[in-house]
């Protein structure tokens, strides 16, 4: 931060007054803004990653009242039935949400609220449209993968409109059911039941959808490190949006790969799912996102557990052995996350980005 102080001073802010660029109020407004920035990053734990869920319990109770409220729309719809109601009933809702909205995200800043009518919204739109798109004779694909970008359009407009971080998680899960929509098949959906071997997400079993996983991932990835490095020091909504971003790019990424890598099966198989992880550990530190790491909890177990047992069933002992040496590695991660980012930023070369990415001590 005191870097960032020096590139703009008080001088400077004189000799934009003088030169008639800013008024004083408003030099006046940007000194008193970067000093603010400063003190509130000044008092962050620094290993904190800040996310705000709710402020207190009165969003929880508003919150509660108006899922009630959506519950009993969902029942009138289940009531009424047929087409034109499950077109409009939904679309009243998108309205309403919209309309209360204004108030609970704009007045009032109520963070959990809005993250309530944002979901309802999308829903609302969501729903209504693919009832509409049902009634056509369009192919039941089209449909499906219309509805959810005609959803994703609608999110898009609520950001634009009420600049809520948690839209991006909804307009990626659309996102998400759009690229499904466009490469999964009836076969791969069933995979899902498959567990780890055969697995949805092995980019070789089942390659459409794997790799659209794998796209996705990388697009929320993008998006998220945009939105990082435009807020650094994770003070504003920029890094709240890159949250949700990173929250849908981590388990995209890191199943797809590992998952792949992991069914390969064999030393062979163990030694690629531990190399990847081990990157994958690495980029979470040098972005400062834990997600990446939680998404990978389970097949470190896996990883773990080859290591301590082999291909053998194993006994009490063996998984007592796997938990504790798993929950030692993710409290230790956990623990020492800011030393260890440290040293790893400090032994990295200068690439492109990283004096945009989170400041670590030196």
């Amino acid at each position: 931060m005191a870097d960032e102080m020096k590139l703009v001073g008080p001088s400077d802010l004189k000799a934009a007054v003088a030169a008639g660029v800013l008024t004083e109020a408003q030099a006046a407004s940007l000194s008193a803004l970067a000093h603010d920035r400063a003190g509130k990053r000044a008092s962050l734990p620094a290993e904190d990653e800040p996310f705000e869920f709710f402020k207190g319990f009165s969003e929880i109770f508003v919150s509660v009242g108006l899922i009630i409220l959506m519950a009993g729309i969902a029942l009138l719809l289940g009531w009424f039935g047929g087409p034109m109601v499950m077109i409009l009933l939904p679309a009243i809702c998108a309205a309403i949400a919209w309309w209360w909205a204004i108030y609970f995200t704009l007045e009032r800043r109520m963070n959990l609220p809005s993250m309530v009518l944002a979901a309802a919204f999308g829903a609302g739109v969501h729903i209504s449209v693919l009832t509409l798109l049902g009634q056509t004779d369009l192919p039941a694909r089209a449909v499906f993968v219309l509805s959810a970008l005609a959803a994703m359009a609608a999110m898009g407009a609520w950001y634009r409109r009420f600049r809520l971080p948690f839209t991006m998680f909804i307009l990626g899960l659309f996102g998400l059911q759009a690229i499904y929509g466009l490469t999964a098949s009836v076969e791969s959906l069933g995979d899902l039941s498959g567990g780890l071997r055969g697995g949805v997400f092995d980019l070789r079993g089942s390659p459409h959808f794997a790799l659209a996983t794998l796209i996705f991932g990388a697009g929320a990835f993008i998006g998220g490190m945009w939105f990082d490095t435009k807020d650094p020091h994770r003070l504003g909504r920029h890094a709240a949006t890159a949250f949700w971003l990173h929250m849908l790019a981590a388990p995209a990424l890191v199943n797809t790969v590992a998952m792949t890598l992991y069914n390969i099966g064999g030393s062979a198989g163990m030694a690629a799912t531990a190399l990847a992880l081990a990157l994958i550990a690495g980029l979470a530190l040098v972005i400062d996102r834990r997600s990446f790491l939680t998404a990978a909890i389970v097949y470190i177990g896996l990883v773990i557990s080859y290591a301590v047992r082999g291909d053998a069933e194993g006994g009490v002992g063996h998984w007592a052995t796997i938990l504790l040496i798993l929950g030692f590695l993710i409290t230790a991660l956990g623990t020492w996350w800011v030393p260890l980012r440290r040293i790893l930023m400090q032994v990295l070369p200068n690439f492109p980005g990283k004096a945009s990415l989170p400041p670590f001590a030196e």
